[in-house]
């Protein structure tokens, strides 16, 4: 078993004001979950506990979960289920494409779980699900936020070469904390999967969440080599623990502070920096492209 680091808790388990959510109601909201229920679809907003879900519902946005909703990672800090996938749907890419166009999305996010016991991490779906989205909804834009590859290059290149405007993979971290929060993943090795995308021209995208342990030091740390390594968007955001189970709440960030650290993100020339309690690597995503 991983040991947490030893630092004090947060003071107090009730949440903070300031993460107050909407409750998921209204048309829009039960259009948007109609589709995905008839369809036979994943998201990530309802796998992982997004606090967004009733915003972006009602707004008539998701974000997309393809190649299951079972990953082959244990990270701590991740609502959704760990264990042995069920095989991929090759079907699952029309499907999407097909969603995307009843709700008449603009700009489109799809993610994905790991699947590391497959030879191609999945990249062949991820191609397919692109060129699907896009051949379908010749308006759309599309940004994917896409797993580590482990540093199987051949597959971050299969993912990223569908003709999506935006390729994101998130940091989640700093690297001290990596060893508790993402033990199957290396920070060196996603900020090279970050390099190469860029180096390849697509847009860069990550996301950290703040309050799992880590100091202001070290998000600054993230913070340049995330700017070596060709970054152009960034996003931050509050740890809130799905369950008990989970790596708990160290601290609650205060919107002050997520105003300094956009301050700073900007300072060191991103392009956009989303900095707040309710962030989320996809919400408001189609500022970013």
């Amino acid at each position: 078993m991983i040991e947490l680091p030893q630092i004090n808790p947060a003071s107090s388990p009730r949440k903070p004001d300031w993460l107050r959510v909407k409750l998921p109601i209204g048309e829009s909201y039960t259009k948007v979950r109609k589709i995905v229920d008839d369809y036979k679809l994943h998201t990530i907003c309802q796998s992982g506990n997004c606090p967004n879900m009733g915003e972006c519902w009602g707004e008539g946005t998701a974000t997309f979960m393809i190649l299951g909703n079972t990953c082959t990672r244990s990270c701590t800090f991740c609502a959704v289920a760990t264990g042995r996938p069920n095989e991929y749907d090759e079907d699952e890419p029309r499907r999407v494409a097909e969603a995307i166009r009843l709700m008449g999305v603009k700009h489109a996010v799809i993610t994905s779980v790991n699947r590391d016991e497959l030879k191609d991490k999945g990249a062949e779906i991820w191609y397919q699900t692109v060129r699907a989205v896009k051949e379908e909804n010749l308006q759309t834009t599309i940004e994917t936020l896409i797993p580590d590859t482990k540093g199987n290059w051949d597959a971050l290149i299969r993912m990223i070469e569908g003709g999506q405007e935006v390729v994101s993979h998130n940091m989640e971290t700093v690297e001290r904390l990596y060893r508790y929060v993402r033990p199957q993943a290396k920070y060196a090795r996603s900020l090279e999967q970050i390099q190469r995308t860029k180096d390849f021209g697509k847009r860069t995208k990550t996301g950290l969440m703040l309050g799992l342990g880590e100091t202001k030091d070290e998000v600054l740390q993230a913070m340049d080599d995330l700017a070596k390594h060709g970054l152009d968007v960034l996003t931050l955001g509050q740890y809130l623990q799905p369950t008990k189970m989970h790596h708990e709440v160290i601290e609650w960030i205060h919107p002050d502070t997520f105003a300094w650290y956009k301050e700073e993100g900007l300072k060191r020339g991103f392009d956009y920096v989303e900095s707040g309690a309710l962030v989320r690597s996809s919400y408001h995503a189609e500022r970013h492209i």
